[in-house]
């Protein structure tokens, strides 16, 4: 079979394609930092007659057009999983083109494909090899279920694209278009980390044994918890975004992936985000597995691995442990994405005898002191990311607070231990009044 002719049959223009597309179609895209860029960039340029195109999104990385424009409102409904920067900048300036889609990440593409047929899934992937394989390159987050799912599939294929394995790995067979590109995938900023984060990232990482699997998210916590782990030996890695922090611990000897329950010997992630240093890393390398969200995050399969480590950032915590991770009220930030799925498998592999913790990490106050971050009930609209029920640990800048297992007034006195001094007084007379000590 020639696969190389095949290759060249499907290939199309970007305006090709969008003179295919109809009214009221649903499509699908890849993840940061697979996001379809020059399909973005073009698809305010459907006929003019097009409306009601329901596009799907997880963290978009910029402005477009298509939702970026009052104009396009009633053409355009950019639905994401998880804002990106983009999606908030068109929230926050008062455009009717994005919706949040509520999610837990493990089961993102299982409701999705419950509620509305997909016409499209457009994403990027590797260049083609001799056998007539791409590669999904940095994500198979959702992008391998959604391909299953979808009515025609569009690969913009770009150089710039690492090579993986794992569930990456697509056959041209399964393609229906494809559109040659060739410029830069995008790449995390990385900002070195606080001294209130590294001062939390102290206290993450005495909860972190040797032989630990673990899971961390973006930000300056898991880059400061990484410089406390120098000392630690033979940690794993099943993750959902592989990040520039767990490349460096494997330079340095700390991740070997050797203890591992499952998959010894390999980095098992859903996506990779990170500068090229990262991204070179990856390339065409067999000990990093790309794999299917709906694999990686499904709570069962994370309670499996032993001594299993959740960390994931909060905007906000109350007194008796609900956490909230993406909203402040009313005002939509983020997502749920993971931050559920890998907690609550943390906490499994603990139920499992496996040793696991779920981490979440946040910052006593905002605004230089003024607000507590640490809260008697959490503002009115603010939406429960992790249910009190759920949460084991809680890390602040002034230490550790297991709730666990604990009565609510035993999580209150807890909470407030890891307050920021000038605002402790001020709970514990709100805890008195609501009747929680």
């Amino acid at each position: 079979m020639n696969w190389r002719e095949i290759y060249n049959q499907k290939i199309c223009s970007i305006e090709e394609l969008l003179k295919g597309i109809k009214s009221g179609s649903v499509i699908t895209t890849a993840v940061i930092p697979m996001t379809p860029q020059t399909f973005f960039a073009n698809l305010h340029r459907v006929p003019e007659d097009v409306r009601d195109l329901q596009v799907f999104t997880i963290l978009n990385p910029n402005t477009y057009e298509f939702f970026f424009n009052k104009e396009n409102e009633g053409r355009f409904m950019n639905n994401c999983w998880f804002y990106g920067r983009g999606d908030r900048a068109a929230v926050e300036s008062g455009l009717k083109t994005v919706s949040y889609v509520p999610n837990n990440s493990h089961q993102a593409i299982a409701d999705l494909v419950n509620s509305r047929n997909i016409d499209y899934y457009v994403g990027t992937a590797s260049p083609m090899d001799e056998h007539g394989y791409l590669t999904l390159s940095c994500s198979a987050f959702i992008e391998k279920d959604l391909i299953r799912a979808a009515k025609k599939v569009v690969l913009e294929v770009n150089p710039a694209a690492p090579r993986t394995f794992g569930d990456a790995p697509i056959h041209i067979s399964e393609i229906d278009h494809l559109i040659e590109v060739n410029h830069d995938i995008p790449k995390e900023t990385i900002i070195p980390p606080t001294e209130v984060e590294e001062k939390m990232g102290a206290f993450v990482a005495e909860l972190i044994e040797d032989g630990s699997t673990i899971q961390m998210g973006i930000g300056g916590v898991p880059y400061a918890v990484s410089k406390f782990l120098l000392d630690k030996k033979d940690l794993g890695v099943h993750t959902e975004m592989l990040t520039e922090a767990m490349y460096e611990l494997y330079q340095a000897g700390v991740i070997t992936n050797r203890k591992k329950t499952l998959y010894p010997g390999k980095f098992i992630c859903a996506f990779v985000f990170g500068t090229q240093k990262l991204y070179d890393f990856v390339n065409n390398n067999p000990s990093v597995f790309v794999m299917s969200g709906s694999f990686t995050n499904d709570p069962y399969v994370l309670g499996k691995n032993s001594k299993m480590i959740s960390l994931n950032a909060a905007l906000m915590v109350d007194l008796t442990g609900q956490v909230c991770s993406e909203a402040i009220g009313t005002r939509h930030y983020s997502g749920t994405g993971g931050q559920l799925d890998t907690h609550r498998g943390a906490v499994q592999s603990s139920i499992n005898g496996l040793g696991g913790k779920g981490i979440i990490a946040l910052r006593s106050t905002a605004k230089d002191g003024a607000v507590s971050k640490i809260v008697p009930v959490l503002p009115l609209g603010s939406p429960i990311t992790v249910p009190r029920q759920d949460v084991d640990y809680v890390v602040s800048e002034y230490g550790i607070a297991h709730l666990r297992g604990r009565t609510a007034a035993e999580r209150t006195r807890a909470m407030i231990a890891i307050a920021h001094p000038d605002h402790r007084e001020e709970l514990k007379k709100e805890a008195r009044s609501m009747g929680l000590i």
